[in-house]
């Protein structure tokens, strides 16, 4: 029986919104389950509306030279795994990634995707959202992460700003280690983040990318308990007080939290 491709576009709505929930429920077998499900989906709407051999892989490819701004900042916070303030988000995405990013576009995203959630709740695979801080439960000033990521990882509390940029320090010299080649700004990024740390100085970028990892490893392990517990315990707390999804993802109202960086990596 052929599915009609409205039919389709409501499964994937649907889908997408199941995804959403399953995430923030911290359930990921569903949500990895429902993910798969809705590639499928995906798949038959693009076989239905434009047929076999109808050339979208080659349009696929082309999307990049016009990729919307905040695909770029996902991919360069995807990377992070860590909220991060536009400032690093820049830097990482100029240093490891191609493609257009201008700064002045970043200071609306925030907003225009806060907008977006409460128009259409859950409608898009993912949202950059706001990190929360611990005390307040509100957005920490500057902060971006990803709604996909699980409630406790998106909270900042004391120590989270050193963990946040001991993770990205390990998470970018992870990358850099598995690349042919690092360009003079992601050596730059690395060595600014990571000029800190105790056991690096002197390191050479372009050869000492697993023993900078190795230096974040060992400072993390003294300070990740302890913040972990912090932000599960927050996370608990926004469940149980915030009913609103769109302020779980957002922030209840504005808060501040300050680093070298401007943000909870750095």
């Amino acid at each position: 029986m052929t599915v009609s491709p409205d039919a389709l576009e409501a499964r994937i709505s649907e889908l997408r919104a199941s995804v959403r929930r399953a995430i923030a429920g911290g359930d990921r077998t569903a949500a990895r389950k429902l993910r798969a499900e809705l590639r499928g989906v995906e798949t038959e709407w693009e076989t239905a509306v434009l047929g076999e051999g109808s050339g979208a892989d080659e349009e696929i490819e082309a999307v990049p030279s016009g990729v919307p701004v905040r695909e770029h900042v996902h991919q360069a916070l995807t990377l992070l795994s860590v909220p991060a303030a536009p400032r690093l988000i820049m830097a990482v995405h100029e240093g490891f990634f191609s493609g257009e990013l201008v700064a002045a576009r970043l200071t609306s995203l925030r907003r225009d995707e806060d907008r977006s959630f409460r128009t259409a709740p859950f409608a898009r695979p993912y949202y950059v959202c706001a990190a929360l801080t611990v005390d307040l439960l509100a957005p920490a000033r500057g902060l971006m992460a990803l709604s996909t990521w699980p409630l406790a990882h998106r909270m900042v509390g004391p120590l989270s700003a050193r963990v946040d940029l001991l993770t990205a320090v390990i998470r970018l010299a992870e990358h850099g280690s598995s690349l042919e080649e690092v360009g003079s700004g992601g050596r730059r990024v690395v060595r600014q983040l990571a000029s800190t740390i105790p056991g690096i100085r002197g390191v050479r970028m372009d050869a000492g990318f697993d023993v900078i990892a190795d230096a974040a490893r060992n400072e993390l392990a003294v300070h990740r308990d302890s913040d972990e517990r912090a932000r599960r315990a927050a996370a608990e707390r926004v469940v149980a007080q915030v009913e609103d999804p769109a302020a779980q993802l957002f922030g209840t109202r504005f808060g501040t939290t300050n680093n070298r960086y401007g943000s909870s990596a750095g």
